[in-house]
């Protein structure tokens, strides 16, 4: 290998391969780069690189310079296929090549094509004696750390970090910032800031990778507050500084700040910078104006419809996010897994999307031929559990080709959101043959054996987790443990365990123990779980309320106007409850003693008619549940038209008979209200699905799936 060689490739290495974001140093350059690495350097197309590729390997078949320059050239040109394929077959550096020259280049060629587990295969045997022991220098650092964060494999991030600091090239500004953006891909964020501190030069892209470390572990007040002390540095920020800082912003001014220091920069025209400030508006709320920077965007690209849809999606805006769904299609768009994913997760999560749209966005997966895609198959089963369809869920379960942990995991939680604790059971003993169990599959099937009452069966999983597993109880584990035995009126237990708990009990926990106390009425260990989640939660609405309830349940109601009080001084609002019904394709919204909706009049006229029916068999009003501070006729009446109930009866009046009522609400749902459904359900002999913020009620012929267990 010539000096001529080795001048044109330290040119071509240097002009055309920039790590992203993060530029290593120039390499030395030679005079007189070879005519053959510039002509592959040249070519601007896979269409032009290709007949070089055949000529350049049939006149110089072992020659490492020219393939890593087609390898590179190829990853820039988007075919990393192609790349890792001529990599494969390049010559390796010869046991005497101790300069690192040589390996640098096969490193950043692999680290270009996006093979990790090359880059570190490389890296290894540079280091090993026996295949030539090269000292590694400052260009040697950036691709093997960046292939380490790419794996998320921060054993050997580690040991490479060590190596840097035997070669005396951890306080190389390069360097440091490709550790700590290792460190932050791989979770490890107080590593990363470690590194960061110890940093005795900075650059735009030190504070870029730290930000981006913070974004990526859910730290978003300290990457903001990172931002901040940036500019307060005097340092400019470029555009990859942006597109880490702007997934973390939730507040619409400080949007509306960012917007206008992109603008002065120059970058409210990039493409990427846009498709970042429509996902920012859409989180901060300002959905319209992140529709008007979409539109201004003139070649949208797949992220760019993304962000819209998944921005109409995220605020209920389901109509107008199939719209343009369809739109994009006519576009020519080709769809990926990652936008439908975006898609069916917002949807999963919305309260105001039916079983409807998921059945919509079901059948264009089918029609796109990604139905056979895992994750998308395990996103589609968490959807139809949540828009109450366990058939539908189960069936897409049952053909799946490959299950993992996910998938399993959904269906368990699935049916112990419905109920079904048994079914939910058998599944988690058939997963154990297949999958090792983790620490979030257990407090699915603890949290089903809570809502199904199986007490002794829930023991037996919590005390396998160490014994069979090894698996350390965390603390939403002890709090389905307290659910368990606070729900079967095990109350004394149920504190009695949370007093041997070996970690501090947090709000989750407390809150199952009050939670128990709504079941079976206990004002002492009621009053010892709330002290402790007002501390906690000080401005959670839900626990005062109650606290207040139980209190009234008990008949102490000048205690229960003594947290209302507490509340109204510690300026705490109640959450205004709602319930949603979807008839013939549109959605319906009720508030308590709604008049808003046209059919108003027979609305309550049927009502009135249907609670005379529903007492005449039994039904008893639970003034608990209903306003303080008013007679005991008035209390009936406020019951008569809490929002479950209006959304019922429109239901009722608006669907043949057979069809079943399906209804969700944004709290629990009242306790009066349940018991009202069952009875509303023998009359009509309808059935009715009811979805509240904990979990789903199936009411039939006079029966509740919870069986009163909720």
């Amino acid at each position: 290998m010539t000096l001529r060689n080795a001048a044109a490739f330290r040119r071509a290495l240097h002009s055309v391969h920039p790590i992203p974001n993060e530029p290593p140093p120039p390499l030395p350059r030679l005079p007189e780069p070879r005519s053959s690495a510039s002509l592959l350097n040249g070519c601007t197309s896979l269409r032009a690189l290709k007949p070089l590729h055949a000529s350049v390997l049939r006149l110089h078949p072992d020659d490492l310079f020219l393939s890593a320059t087609l390898a590179s050239r190829y990853a820039l040109l988007g075919s990393s296929r192609h790349a890792l394929s001529v990599l494969s077959s390049a010559p390796p550096p010869p046991p005497s090549a101790s300069d690192p020259f040589l390996w640098n280049i096969l490193l950043r060629a692999f680290a270009d094509a996006g093979a990790p587990e090359h880059t570190l295969a490389v890296y290894r045997r540079m280091r090993d004696p026996s295949g030539g022991g090269a000292r590694p220098d400052r260009f040697t650092f950036p691709p093997v750390l960046k292939a380490c964060g790419h794996l998320r494999d921060l054993q050997t991030g580690a040991k490479v970090h060590r190596d840097t600091v035997e070669f005396g090239y951890c306080y190389d500004v390069f360097v440091g910032n490709s550790l700590i953006a290792m460190y932050g891909k791989g979770g490890a964020l107080e590593t990363a800031r470690r590194v960061f501190d110890e940093m005795s030069e900075r650059n735009v892209v030190t504070w870029t990778a730290m930000i981006g470390a913070s974004a990526q572990n859910g730290h978003t007040e300290e990457a903001l507050s990172l931002f901040h002390s940036m500019l307060d540095g005097r340092v400019r920020p470029n555009r990859a500084t942006f597109l880490n800082v702007m997934p973390c912003v939730f507040k619409a001014e400080e949007a509306d700040d960012l917007y206008k220091l992109i603008g002065r920069q120059g970058l409210d025209s990039d493409m990427f910078v846009q498709n970042a400030m429509v996902g920012m508006y859409s989180r901060c709320g300002k959905i319209e104006f992140a529709r008007h920077l979409f539109d201004r965007i003139l070649e949208k690209d797949l992220a760019s419809w993304s962000s819209m849809i998944e921005g109409y999606a995220r605020a209920d805006m389901f109509d107008e996010a199939l719209k343009l769904f369809r739109k994009m299609k006519l576009a020519g768009i080709l769809l990926d897994h990652v936008i439908l994913l975006g898609i069916i997760r917002a949807c999963s999560n919305s309260l105001l999307a039916s079983l409807q749209h998921a059945q919509f966005i079901h059948g264009f997966v089918v029609r796109n031929l990604l139905d056979q895609n895992l994750m998308v198959q395990t996103a589609l089963i968490d959807l139809y559990v949540k828009r109450g369809s366990l058939r539908n869920a189960r069936r897409i379960f049952d053909q799946m080709q490959q299950k993992n942990l996910v998938s399993w995991s959904t269906m368990v939680s699935g049916y112990g959101m419905h109920g079904r604790g048994e079914d939910a059971l058998k599944l988690f003993i058939c997963m154990k043959g297949s999958v090792k169990p983790d620490h979030i599959v257990f407090v699915s099937v603890l949290s089903a054996c809570s809502h199904a009452g199986l007490i002794d069966e829930g023991w037996q999983c919590f005390n396998s987790m160490v014994a069979e597993f090894g698996i350390v109880p965390r603390a939403e584990h002890y709090a389905c443990m307290v659910d368990l035995l606070g729900r079967a009126g095990q109350l004394k237990e149920a504190r009695e365990f949370i007093e041997r708990m070996p970690i501090k009990p947090d709000s989750s926990v407390w809150g199952s123990l009050l939670g128990a106390c709504r079941i079976h009425p206990n004002a002492e260990i009621a009053e010892l779980a709330a002290k402790s989640l007002f501390e906690l939660e000080p401005e959670n609405s839900g626990r005062y309320i109650l606290l207040s309830n139980i209190y009234t349940s008990l008949g102490k109601i000048e205690e229960a106007h003594r947290i209302r009080a507490l509340m109204r001084r510690r300026g705490v609002r109640k959450i205004a409850g709602y319930t949603i019904i979807e008839v013939k394709n549109k959605v319906y919204k009720f508030f308590v003693g709604d008049r808003m909706n046209p059919q108003s009049h027979l609305i309550y006229k049927e009502l009135e008619r249907l609670m005379d029916r529903i007492r005449m068999i039994g039904y008893v009003p639970n003034t608990n549940f209903a306003l303080h501070d008013v007679e005991e006729e008035t209390k009936e009446k406020s019951l008569y038209v809490h929002s479950e109930k209006l959304a019922i009866v429109f239901g009722l009046l608006n669907s043949g008979p057979g069809c079943v009522i399906q209804i969700r609400k944004n709290l629990r749902v009242c306790g009066d209200c349940h018991t009202a459904t069952k009875f509303i359900s023998k009359i009509t002999g309808r059935e009715i699905v009811v979805r509240d913020s904990h979990r789903f009620h199936h009411f039939s012929d006079g029966v509740c799936s919870c069986g009163d267990y909720w």
